[in-house]
């Protein structure tokens, strides 16, 4: 077989469900403004909207922001999101390339690995985080009737964390079973559940937001109490509102090259971080002032029936859409990688391997026992792995106009040297300015860090082999 005739098996094999895995999205498969809008608003429903919107209003420390101050840090930190995210997607849609494959351009056909695997392991991280928010919510909904124990963490050290209950334990089986499978069907089986789902996670936060106003006696009321918070900083409120999503804002790559035109990379954009997640925010801090917790589910439970049931619902589909998002990203980052060093395996039975072995951590408390220590770190160094791509894509690329031809996506070096140390260079950093040398005025690690990089990036680029081999791959065309 030659080898012309082995990369297309290679390609039929792993994106034969139109996923594209190994390859760019043509027009052709590219998907509707309004379903991939549907896509991002259920992607920006995630529980992390509600725990910073509980952050700003003191949940879980010493204190918080004033409702101006808290207004500010929700308006910049997402409006930073929303631009990096928006260039990003940018990058994405005219390539139509996932960020896998799309990283070869600024890190090389093997290098690209490195950014590659910080990704897959947060997403992993996500989802099993996710799958025991759910089990959470499960668990405080119907108790524990058998009185049946799987896992307490007591027993390993682990104090003051609630043990797993047999129900909480299968809940989250089931429910990551249910992930996987819609997951594996693709982008089309998660617009249909967010066509279904996102208008009415909306509606409820809203309305539920707008009950706590009222029993707290009024805007008034409210906004006097709120006003007697303090101690976190403005800086720390941006801080925790970008370190939440900058994640996020990476994955969107893989969403984004979907979009048939520039302006449905704005609209998606500003649907998660500035028509939902904001929201979720506000009734987060709306919540921790009225009641001492950003999750409104908690307070439904203790309505009546009816509003539990609604409220156990909202949670889970919400958090469905999110889910899905992980894991099937999550098979986008390792089946590339995988696929550098010549092991072909297709995108849907990396995701069913993911699923099960994201069930498995969420249904054994992971997201109760590591939930902020991991994505903290993560999180700190994985905003820099984007720079390399967005100072290639629009400084580099703009001077090298074909750069970007899809004839060179399999013709790129093993490692791409401006790239690798820029990355690495930025994730040190990130890990530093987060736990060794915090930054002046609480300014966001992660987000600075990435800054670092994209000069780096540019500075370096010259003085690597990249700029020459750029140069004899474009005469080439």
């Amino acid at each position: 077989m030659s080898q012309v005739e082995e990369k297309k098996m290679v390609t039929e094999t792993a994106g034969q469900d139109d996923e594209f895995m190994l390859e760019a999205v043509p027009m052709s498969k590219r998907r509707s403004t309004r379903s991939q809008i549907m896509v991002w608003i259920g992607f920006g429903y995630a529980v992390t909207g509600l725990i910073v919107g509980g952050t700003l209003g003191g949940y879980g420390s010493s204190g918080g922001l004033p409702p101006m101050q808290a207004f500010l840090a929700i308006v910049l930190g997402m409006g930073s999101l929303f631009l990096i995210t928006s260039f990003l997607g940018i990058a994405a849609q005219k390539t139509g390339l996932n960020l896998s494959l799309l990283s070869r351009y600024s890190y090389g056909s093997k290098g690209f690995v490195i950014p590659m695997i910080v990704m897959a392991l947060l997403t992993l991280g996500w989802f099993a985080s996710i799958l025991g928010m759910i089990g959470d919510i499960w668990g405080a909904f119907i108790g524990n009737p058998t009185g049946v124990i799987i896992f307490n963490p007591a027993n390993f050290g682990f104090e003051g964390i609630a043990p797993i209950t047999l129900e909480v334990f299968l809940l989250c089986i089931i429910w990551g079973i249910v992930f996987t499978i819609t997951a594996i069907k693709g982008m089309g089986a998660i617009e249909k559940i967010a066509d279904i789902c996102a208008p009415l996670i909306l509606i409820v936060a809203i309305v539920v937001g707008v009950i706590f106003i009222v029993q707290g006696g009024g805007v008034s009321t409210f906004l006097s109490k709120a006003s007697t918070l303090e101690g976190l900083g403005l800086g720390n409120g941006i801080t925790a509102v970008v370190g939440s999503w900058i994640a996020g804002a990476v994955m969107g790559v893989d969403l984004f090259r979907f979009n048939k035109n520039v302006k449905a990379v704005f609209w998606c954009a500003a649907s998660c971080f500035i028509f939902t997640n904001p929201i979720l925010n506000v009734v987060g801090y709306i919540g921790t002032v009225h009641m001492g917790n950003y999750n409104y589910v908690i307070w439904m439970l203790g309505v009546n029936l009816f509003a539990a049931l609604l409220g156990v619902f909202v949670w889970t589909t919400a958090l469905w859409t999110t889910d899905n998002s992980e894991l099937y990203c999550n098979a986008l980052y390792t089946g590339p990688s995988l696929d550098a060093f010549e092991i072909h395996i297709s995108r849907k039975k990396l995701v069913a391997f993911c699923g099960i072995l994201g069930t498995l951590l969420g249904a054994l408390a992971f997201y109760q026992l590591f939930f902020a220590d991991f994505i903290n770190v993560l999180g700190s160094m994985a905003p820099p792995l984007c720079a390399p791509i967005l100072a290639d894509y629009f400084v580099i690329g703009k001077q090298k106009n074909k750069k970007y031809s899809a004839e060179l996506l399999n013709k790129h070096p093993a490692m791409r040297w401006a790239g690798v140390i820029s990355f690495v260079i930025g994730a040190i950093l990130g890990y530093l300015f987060q736990y060794v040398v915090p930054l002046p005025y609480g300014l966001p690690a992660g987000l600075f860090a990435m800054v670092v990089s994209f000069v780096i990036y540019i500075l370096i680029y010259r003085l690597t082999p990249d700029a020459r081999i750029d140069d004899e791959l474009v005469k080439e065309i």
